[in-house]
């Protein structure tokens, strides 16, 4: 596959086949598992507020849902794709797997930039994307959640227009939602934490203590704020983030040497998770190109933006000292770029390892909702913490014993247990 040509979807079948043929899967389970179940594509109208009206369009695909209902996140995004979309519910199944969880995979999305919607307008398009899906989606079927521009507000709204439609109370519909609405304490912190519970356990894998390492971070966004601030706090230094910038419709990697101070950058950071650039200047930090986050001489790296940013092309650039890749955002290292990673010797923690912590704690949070009981964060945290070590360990037991590449062992582990639930239920 050519990087410059790059299709998530492709790439993720691609990642698939590769397992496929390590796993010896038959071909009845590879064609099943290599597409999804169900795809629904729609048009969504809305009355914009200048009376305007304009016509947006949407996505659900539910890739597997063998071992429970289908879950993945909504993302609101101007270049988003029906073959992203594919990709990124084929990453939610095994992501789903790798952390054994009774869920299967799915992923939403809508064409559109929020930047440039008003709340109404964005609220219009919520309860236009659940109106189309009203009798394909649910707690027992598919369970929605927030990803890219979307929030616990958009949440909310789509859980509104579902019970207006079904007439009764289902909080257990969708995921991410506000404390106190049926949202779960812990749920804003977990795929952040999570990210840095699987660095901890491979910083312990490699006797490397926390505290003698330092990080570069791509992205600002809601993971990246709260892997930064778990990682300080276990004795790590960041000195170097990216992030978007509306504006100039490009990012920027912000450097400093001593080190970030989280706080002092999210007090200059819009919603978007764009830094302001001439303010983050007068606070001492270098402002680089967008890549540069990744030629940082550090220990750790830690893409947690988009898909498809270390490639074939870039990652002859990454630094001798990276001893770890944790992947906070899905799909962002193509097999190109795996290649050089793995022959570098770089101990790469896959994306649906890495970023679990978000679908783990999304399950804590459907399964409160559908009991309507709710845990405090402690608890919930304790949980994921538990269940995000647990799956490390066995990806990378799996990893050393076979000697294979980490995402190839996490892909083994998740990829079997789907295969082995759609075998028992005579699927394939």
């Amino acid at each position: 596959m050519n990087d410059k040509a790059f299709n998530a979807f492709a790439m993720a079948q691609a990642q698939f086949d590769k397992v496929a043929d390590f796993l010896e899967l038959d071909a009845g389970t590879r064609e099943l598992l290599r597409d999804p179940l169900r795809e629904y594509q729609f048009s969504i109208p809305v009355r914009m507020d200048d009376g305007i009206m304009k016509v947006f369009r949407g996505f659900r695909v539910q890739h597997n849902d063998a071992r429970g209902p289908a879950k993945g996140g909504i993302r609101f995004h101007p270049q988003e794709t029906v073959d992203t979309v594919r990709a990124l519910s084929m990453w939610m199944t095994w992501k789903c797997a790798v952390v054994d969880i009774p869920l299967g995979g799915g992923k939403g999305g809508v064409i559109c930039d929020p930047h440039n919607l008003s709340m109404h307008e964005q609220e219009q398009i919520c309860r236009g994307w659940v109106r189309r899906l009203a009798r394909n989606v649910g707690p027992v079927t598919d369970v929605p959640a927030p990803d890219v521009m979307t929030s616990a507000q958009h949440m909310l709204w789509m859980l509104d227009e579902y019970e207006q439609i079904h007439g009764g109370k289902y909080p257990g519909f969708i995921t991410g939602k506000p404390v106190g609405m049926g949202g779960s304490l812990g749920r804003t912190e977990a795929t952040g934490f999570g990210v840095i519970y699987t660095v901890r356990e491979a910083l312990k894998e490699l006797e490397i203590r926390p505290q003698d390492t330092t990080a570069s971070v791509q992205g600002f966004g809601n993971v990246a704020h709260y892997a930064i601030r778990l990682y300080q706090q276990i004795g790590g230094k960041v000195n170097c983030v990216s992030s978007w910038d509306q504006q100039d419709q490009i990012s920027y990697s912000f450097r400093r040497e001593a080190g970030i101070d989280l706080d002092e950058l999210l007090g200059i950071t819009d919603r978007f998770g764009g830094i302001d650039k001439a303010k983050a200047k007068g606070l001492g930090y270098e402002v680089l190109p967008g890549e540069a986050w990744l030629e940082q001489d550090v220990e750790i790296l830690i893409p947690a933006a988009l898909e498809n940013q270390i490639t074939g092309d870039n990652a002859p650039r990454i630094s001798e000292k990276v001893k770890i890749i944790a992947e906070g955002a899905n799909g962002p290292t193509t097999p190109e770029a795996d290649k050089v990673i793995e022959e570098r010797g770089i101990f790469l923690i896959p994306d649906f390892l890495a970023n679990a912590g978000g679908v783990t704690c999304s399950y804590f949070e459907q399964v409160q909702s559908n009991m309507n009981y709710f845990w405090e964060k402690d608890e919930v945290l304790g949980k994921l913490d538990v269940k995000m070590t647990a799956a490390f360990i066995a990806v990378s037991d799996l990893a050393r014993k076979r000697k294979i590449y980490m995402r190839d062992a996490a892909y083994v582990i998740a990829i079997n247990r789907v295969a082995q639930a759609c075998k028992a239920r005579g699927w394939a």
